[in-house]
Order: structure tokens, then sequence, then C-alpha cells
């Protein structure tokens, strides 16, 4: 399942990526976020206004003692994070957040006082943050160590000139079942779903993040998933909250923390670097079979980004280009087992004898059949669908 070992091209070309829909309104961006953070947040800006305080911008000053990180979960190595602070002084604290709408209604609450320093949302988010003043924009002179990355993980279409944010990580979902209670071969999304009403209802897990669930049902039935289509997502909303929601055990985004190594549920939707982490946690890892779904699936990227308002900006300056150092790029591939858009990384995960390696590295064939999300209109009502999908299910 690995590439060759030539120049690593971590994504498809721009071309073969569908292209970003148009942005949303300021009020329909807000009214996602109100959605997603459960209270009424589109009073927090009217339209031309601002949703956030002016952002103190880093010179290359004197770093301060301490920064707050607002990320995923367990997506940061914590070799890189203690030598940062042994290195360089500040002190990090790591918070972490389950989905992008999460982490948008908090910042957009918060009003540039949130005490984030660095955030990490998803690429087709940052163009609606940029808009909505929620992120600060780099001073590219304090880091020096972008040289190091990929130009493939570079100048993406939510930033072209890489301005407001720069690859943290990217990956793809899919999912991970017992072979001891589900003895056939599952390969794609309608199995997995034919799966969790039969061998594995009660003792599934799907991810606690809209894109991913509203996603497994379009790519099961080899639709776009991106559709607007009011009579597509009304089709969506029935499948998953009449038939599928009475099966799920829970709605976990990190499955391979503890899921998976405790073997608490029988089929887990996952990232693919969370499993991987799970199987490597795992006292029996071959009870386990991690599937890269057909007939298509998700291609995400996560993106290193300063938040409005980070009371310590020096800091998160000096803590992305830290991350973005040859050593601490590969030391954060072994830890998340995500790609973290370095430049040839796969023969150094080969050299390392990285173990499951074709949990990080896709071929041609495998990112052809990956596509990233748009964000339109249709995303409040995604957001919907997951919020009562969760309610009927109860867990």
């Amino acid at each position: 399942m690995t590439e060759s070992r030539t120049p690593l091209r971590i994504l498809a070309p721009e071309s073969a990526v569908p292209r970003i829909a148009a942005e949303l309104s300021r009020r329909r961006f807000l009214s996602l976020a109100a959605l997603a953070g459960g209270t009424a947040l589109l009073a927090a800006c009217a339209p031309g206004g601002s949703t956030t305080s002016p952002s103190s911008q880093a010179s290359g000053g004197a770093l301060e003692d301490a920064l707050s990180v607002y990320t995923w979960g367990d997506y940061d190595s914590p070799d890189v994070v203690s030598a940062f602070t042994a290195d360089l002084g500040p002190k990090v604290t790591l918070d972490s957040y389950s989905s992008n709408e999460e982490l948008i209604a908090k910042l957009i609450a918060a009003k540039g006082t949130s005490g984030f320093d660095i955030v990490v949302p998803t690429g087709v988010f940052i163009p609606q943050m940029i808009e909505n003043g929620l992120l600060t924009k780099f001073n590219k002179d304090l880091l020096p160590n972008l040289t190091n990355m990929d130009p493939t993980a570079l100048g993406r279409a939510w930033d072209p000139e890489n301005e407001y944010s720069v690859c943290k990580a990217w990956g793809t979902t899919g999912f991970v079942y017992d072979k001891t209670i589900i003895t056939r071969e599952l390969s794609t999304w309608s199995d997995f779903f034919d799966a969790a009403q039969n061998e594995a209802s009660g003792k599934t897990s799907m991810s606690d993040d809209p894109a991913g669930i509203i996603g497994a049902y379009f790519w099961a039935n080899d639709l776009d998933w991106n559709t607007q289509d009011a009579d597509q997502l009304e089709a969506c909303r029935k499948f998953l909250v009449e038939e599928i929601a009475p099966h799920i055990a829970a709605f976990d985004s990190y499955p391979g923390t503890n899921a998976i190594p405790q073997g608490t549920q029988v089929l887990m939707q996952a990232w693919n670097g969370d499993a991987r982490l799970g199987l490597l946690e795992s006292a029996d890892p071959d009870r386990w079979q991690w599937v890269l779904p057909g007939p298509v699936t998700e291609l995400w990227m996560d993106n290193w980004a300063i938040a409005a308002g980070a009371p310590h900006p020096e800091a998160a300056h000096a803590f992305i280009d830290f991350s973005m150092t040859p050593e601490n790029l590969m030391l954060n591939l072994d830890y998340i087992g995500y790609n973290v858009g370095g430049k040839d990384m796969q023969q150094g995960a080969t050299d390392a004898g990285m173990e499951l390696t074709d949990l990080i590295f896709f071929s041609d064939a495998q990112l052809a059949a990956m596509k990233e999300q748009e964000l339109n209109d249709s995303q409040t009502v995604r957001v919907e669908i997951w919020n009562e999908m969760k309610a009927a299910a109860g867990a």
C-alpha cells in the first residue's frame, strides 16, 4: 500500500481535488457555530462587524513563559512538547476538541478572549475563520522551517500564501473491526453500515464529527458527499437517525486511545492515524482489521494556525516553527500516525523501521478515491443531522 520512494506526493494535484465551494455568508457561518455549540451566537457579530478583539502580533521578541494549544486529541508527540519547553522555555498546555464545529463555536463565543494561542482547524474551514476574524496572520519571518515542508502541503486553496495556516497533518477516514466477532470481510462503507446493524449492533462507534458521519452515508451510496440536494440530505437524515442511530453505542473521535486497546467496541469509524495508534497499543493487534473503505472516502488536512487574541504570540510562532524541524516532523509522524507534510518522509519512516506505515502513506489509486469536503450552504443541515442522530442514539 505504500508509494514508491521517489519524492513523496502527499496529495492529489489541485486539479484532481474538488474545488472549495463559495464561502458561506458571515451569518450562515455563525449559525453553524451556534448549532454546534448549543448556544445563540448570532448576536456575537453583526454583519460587517468583528467577532474578536484585535490580536497581538509577534515581532521576534522574547518568548512568553506559557503556551496554550487547542487541538485534536493526542495529536502531538510528548517528546516534541517536552523538548520545546526544555530548549526554549514556555510551558505548553494542551486542550482538545472533537470537531471543527466545536472549535469554531468556542472561538466565536470567546470573542478573542479564549486564552488559546494555537488552534488546528481543518483546511476547508479556514477561509471562514479568517473572514470572521478568528485567526491571526503569521509573521513568516519567524517560521524559517517552512522550507522543510513538502510543496504539495503548502499553498492549498484555503490559504494559498500560507498567511494564516500551514499543514499540521493530513489523513483519511476508515474503520476498524474485531475479526473475532465479525468473521466476514468488510471492505466498503455499505459493509460498515450492514455490520453496524447486525454483528456489531450496540457495539459500534462513529466519529463525533459531522463530516465523517454524514460523509459515510454518501460514500456508501457512491454519491457526491458535498451535495446540497434537499432530497438526498433528507434521505441521509432518515437513514442515519432512524436506521443507524439505534445501533450506535458511542460517538468517539479517538477510539485508538481506549476503545481499540480495551476492546470496548466491535466496529469503530476512525481516522487512519488514530486507528494506527490503537493497533500499536493493542495487546492483540491481530484481532483488529483496518479498512480504507470504498468506493470513496475522505481526505482532510489539519493546519497549524494562531487564534485571534492569542496571549502568547511569540511562543506560538516558536512552537509551530519548532514542530517543523526534520527531527520533530519525524517524531510527530511516528507518534500520531498521520503524514505531517514534511519533505521525503516516507523514506525516513522506512529507514527508521516505523510500523504500520501503510496506514500513513497511500498509493496513487488510494489517493484518487479520497475527496475533500466542501463547506457550502448545506452545512447547517449537516450539523442538524449530526445532532439529531446523536440524540436518537442516546450515546
